[in-house]
């Protein structure tokens, strides 16, 4: 559409989007997808390059913030960014085509970018080559530290160096565990062969301490050079990163982060004597799993997020620190990932399935639990005994100070971290899909947090369905779907024709075209109509009153394939891009979804928009 080049357009779209009272307008679309510009496709993304850089020019006028999938390095073995560790980032969004310009001293030569750039199996595609590019890199940044320190620039090395100071309390630990996978060949340190080198920072006894100490030293010696490797890639990223939000800001777009519920398994090893040994994180059975999801992530151990006076314990100040460096980081805000892990996570034991007669049960809702009675917050006379553990509803009664010691976490280390970066709570997105526990709604709710909703997930059968269009509030996030959802475009594919589809339809038409003359007509023709189906989908997510909206890639470029299939391994899913010549690509027509959301409002919204209505309909 002409539109996304034309800048008078945008400003007309933008008046629309503030008529209909959207706060805020959020591209989503996580760091391996960006595009490249022609002759730096590696074979993953990253809004640090040109390309990255040309899709931020490309999305101001139009969007408020880009919002980012998890920033953390992932395993060679493992493209999922929900995986990724909490503080070191991911090697492989450095922009390599930097590290061959003066700026950078040609730390990395030409002929070896080219060389990736040129060997990249994915070249002429919109898809990732991960292993390809996970070992290209590595290579690739190797060949950049040992020219680094061949070139000694002093000024690279002071900032380097105070780098490395400024965080030192989690690089020294993530990059002593690069040594280790090195010393052991394997990534992975369950599989180590040495106790020792498993539990180095997790010491029992004075006796340990020492003899740990004198093996940390041991190590940091043989490694030094691939320690301080591993920090100087951190270092040239964090640079990268800096310069790019500077770019961003100063088009007004800024960065929003996403933080998963997840611990990697290098912070695992870094902060074990935190979790709670024994057990892990996951998803009790439902329509999806019979026998429930075993994440097999490590839970934090209440005992150690406050100190019995209150104040945040060691875990507390580990995941306050977290927050605020992803806050201070991203001032357009932290979307975290399945916040009722958070809240009233679902534990089970180590080995054993996440099912209730297998011992599984919620973290503080569980006082009928031999093991986890020991962190319950409501007493066995708050529950509903008619339901099992993993029900909703179980716990009925919540006084306000349980709620309060529920939504402690979010209160003392979210909010509290977004505040002394300089934001309010409301820069904090709760991903909330799906169905909540009593205390995870009582807590959303006190705290006034920003939820989601997922149009997609309309159940039409269900007239107070929140997700639905003329239910949905004010007060929060709306889309369409998200990186695990087919694409609008195939939601609408797999629905016509279909009762199901009809049912979503005629909510459809009930909700948007109740001032028609022939609804009856327009019901027929959407339930056969593919495209007809799409576009209103995307109108309703403009006409809902949600403040703020986002909207991902694959919907807004209206593509066909699926970021992300749940429940499924393999190279198809995180994978997909947005290709390199998206600037000549379609996307959805947004000064028409706009001015049938406006219509959709009633008449006498629409009277009082006139002119708007007017000036989208002359956008080509």
């Amino acid at each position: 559409m002409g539109f996304m080049n034309d800048k008078k357009a945008k400003k007309i779209i933008r008046k629309a989007l503030k008529a209909l009272d959207k706060k805020n307008f959020v591209f989503i679309m996580h760091g391996g997808s960006f595009p490249a510009v022609e002759g730096e496709n590696t074979g993953f993304g990253t809004i640090n390059s040109n390309g990255g850089k040309k899709f931020i020019e490309y999305a101001q006028d139009l969007f408020d913030a880009i919002q980012m999938g998890p920033a953390g390095k992932t395993k060679s073995s493992d493209a999922s960014p929900y995986t990724g560790t909490i503080f070191s980032n991911n090697p492989l969004f450095i922009d390599l085509k930097e590290l061959t310009t003066k700026k950078w001293g040609k730390i990395l030569s030409e002929n070896s970018f080219k060389e990736i750039v040129e060997n990249n199996p994915n070249k002429n595609k919109n898809k990732t080559s991960y292993s390809y590019i996970t070992n290209k890199q590595e290579e690739a940044l190797s060949e950049a530290y040992d020219n680094f320190i061949k070139l000694n620039d002093k000024k690279l090395n002071k900032e380097f160096e105070s780098y490395k100071i400024q965080n030192k309390n989690w690089l020294d630990n993530d990059s002593l565990y690069e040594a280790l996978a090195i010393e052991h060949d394997c990534d992975y340190w369950h599989n180590w062969k040495s106790e020792t080198d498993k539990n180095l920072l997790n010491p029992k006894s004075n006796e340990e301490k020492i003899e740990f100490s004198k093996r940390i030293d041991e190590i940091t010696k043989k490694y030094s050079k691939e320690i301080d490797r591993y920090k100087f890639i951190q270092f040239v990223l964090n640079k990268q990163n800096e310069e790019t939000r500077k770019f961003a800001k100063d088009r007004d777009i800024k960065m929003i982060a996403d933080r998963q519920v997840a611990f990697s398994d290098r912070d695992e090893w870094a902060y074990q004597s935190l979790f709670l040994e024994g057990w892990c994180l996951g998803c009790p059975p439902d329509y999806f799993s019979k026998d429930g999801q075993a994440w097999g992530f490590p839970v934090v151990n209440p005992d150690k997020l406050y100190n019995a006076d209150g104040t945040l314990g060691e875990a507390g100040i580990l995941m306050k620190n977290l927050y605020k460096k992803m806050f201070r980081e991203n001032p357009g805000g932290v979307r975290i990932d399945h916040i009722v892990g958070l809240i009233d996570p679902w534990v089970y034991k180590k080995g054993s399935k996440p099912m209730p007669e297998m011992g599984a049960g919620r973290l503080f809702s569980s006082p009928e639990h031999e093991f986890l009675k020991k962190f319950a917050i409501p007493s066995v006379e708050d529950l509903d005994m008619e339901y099992t553990a993993d029900n909703e509803k179980r716990v009925k009664n919540l006084t306000d100070e349980q709620i309060k010691k529920y939504g402690r976490l979010i209160e003392k280390i979210v909010i509290a971290a977004a505040k002394e970066e300089g934001l309010t709570k409301d820069s904090i997105v709760c991903e909330d899909l799906g169905t909540l526990t009593n205390p995870v709604a009582a807590v959303m709710k006190e705290y006034d947090l920003l939820g989601m909703r997922l149009t997609q997930f309309t159940v039409p059968t269900e007239p107070l369905d929140p997700y639905r269009c003329k239910n949905i509030t004010p007060h929060c996030w709306a889309m369409v779907g998200t990186h695990d959802n087919k694409p609008v475009s195939e939601w609408a594919k797999s629905l016509v024709n279909t009762h199901k589809g009809y049912l979503h339809v005629k909510n459809l038409v009930e909700d948007l075209y109740q001032d028609e003359q022939n609804p009856d007509e327009i019901i027929v023709r959407m339930t056969k109509d593919k495209d007809f189906l799409k576009e209103t989908k995307l109108v309703e997510l403009f006409a809902c009153k949600a403040e703020n909206i986002q909207i991902f890639f694959t919907d807004f470029f209206d593509m066909s394939e699926t970021y992300n299939t749940p429940g499924t391994s393999g190279d198809k899913n995180w994978s997909l891009r947005l290709p390199d010549n998206f600037e000549q690509m379609s996307v959805i027509n947004l000064p028409q979804i706009l001015k049938k959301a406006i219509i959709s409002r009633g008449k006498d919204f629409a009277d009082k928009n006139k002119k708007i209505i007017e000036e989208l309909d002359e956008i080509k």
